[in-house]
């Protein structure tokens, strides 16, 4: 065990665990500005429209029996979730969120001495997850579209490469690859390489095919998606994957046993069942998306076309752009340098960040394109 004996004072030296280096090192992951002030927020891509009175109902149901453990691995839930699928459930993998699914998929498969390969910027999550497993983040540029430049991807592919992660649409440029380039893609990786593709804002693309369907071809294959996004349940935490049943078994035994609570299942299912509902809030939020990005390209920003539930603005200016929209009590988030990221909402938080861009670039001058 490594001590830390650096002097805490004058009177005696502190003694304290010390983390491993690639820990200690991490990014923070972050937060938006202004939270406790403003009207609107639209910073963590979250649904704006509440549980439906029926996912209340099952929410309500669940908690009075919490004093039970839950299913092994959401038993109920992976069984109606491969039933719509048409895959067996052995191949369907609940859990907390796409998140810990996608941490133990990589600590399943990666480890020390072995890449992971990541556009950049995407999630900022991945980093961290890379690191915590103990693997080394290789980051690919997007390409001038803000797209994942698929082929720069493949070309960083070496021996040491395990996992390749495609977040799509991505975060937090919302930008798409079609299915015919995923296709391609995936025939050109190496077939002992893992590729993990984060769907978390699949239900904004409108997708006519469905990724589930290249598993069939493609046994390194795994797809993420989640009931946080379009499924209003982000405080519930819960998420799903599919894979091959050899892929899906390993990242299984790496899983914690009951690791979805009973009142997410219930949540989860509950909405399941409710697609209709699930199409009705989608439907809202692409129209909203669609008058806001009009209306940011009218004031001069070059904003790529979102297949998600939010806008991405690019801007050197991005914290100053952050702070004018907290002015206008709506929050977003901002990545230093690159760009704001902005979920869509209600009507009056996109005119709060298009006022919000008037301040900072007005129209008469006409926007930059950063």
């Amino acid at each position: 065990m490594t001590l830390d004996t650096r002097s805490a004072g004058p009177e005696a030296p502190a003694v304290r665990p010390v983390p491993r280096p690639e820990i200690a090192s991490l990014p923070r992951y972050s937060r938006a500005a202004g939270l406790a002030g403003v009207t609107w927020v639209a910073s963590s891509n979250e649904s704006t429209v509440p549980p439906s009175p029926a996912v209340q109902s099952a929410i309500a149901a669940a908690g009075a029996g919490v004093n039970r453990y839950p299913s092994l691995f959401g038993d109920r839930l992976t069984a109606a979730i491969a039933g719509r699928l048409g895959v067996p459930a052995e191949q369907v993998l609940a859990g907390a969120g796409s998140l810990p699914l996608l941490a133990q998929t990589l600590g399943a498969y990666t480890g020390a001495g072995t890449d992971v390969v990541h556009a950049w910027r995407s999630y900022e999550a991945y980093p961290i997850l890379v690191a915590v497993a103990g693997a080394q983040s290789v980051r690919v540029p997007l390409d001038d579209g803000a797209r994942h430049d698929l082929d720069a991807m493949l070309a960083a592919v070496t021996e040491q490469t395990r996992v390749v992660i495609v977040c799509n649409p991505n975060n937090p440029t919302g930008t798409l690859r079609n299915h015919e380039d995923l296709v391609r893609f995936l025939e050109r990786v190496p077939p002992h390489v893992l590729v993990v593709l984060d769907e978390a804002y699949r239900e904004f693309t409108e997708p006519a095919d469905d990724a589930v369907a290249l598993l069939a071809d493609f046994a390194n294959l795994v797809v993420l998606r989640t009931f946080s996004k379009a499924y209003g349940l982000a405080g519930a935490r819960a998420g799903y994957l599919i894979a091959s049943p050899e892929v899906a078994g390993t990242i299984r035994s790496a899983a914690p046993p009951f690791g979805l609570s009973m009142v997410a299942e219930a949540a989860a299912l509950a909405a399941w069942h409710e697609p209709e509902l699930m199409a009705e809030a989608v439907a809202a939020v692409a129209r909203e998306r669609a008058y806001l990005t009009a209306g940011l390209r009218h004031r001069g920003l070059s904003v790529p076309a979102s297949g998600g539930n939010f806008v991405w603005i690019p801007a050197d200016r991005a914290l100053e752009l952050e702070r004018e929209c907290v002015r206008q009590s709506v929050s977003v988030r901002a990545f230093d340098g690159e760009g704001v990221r902005v979920t869509v909402g209600c009507r009056e938080a996109s005119d709060a960040v298009l006022a919000a861009v008037d301040t900072l670039w007005p129209r008469s001058t006409g926007a930059p394109a950063g």
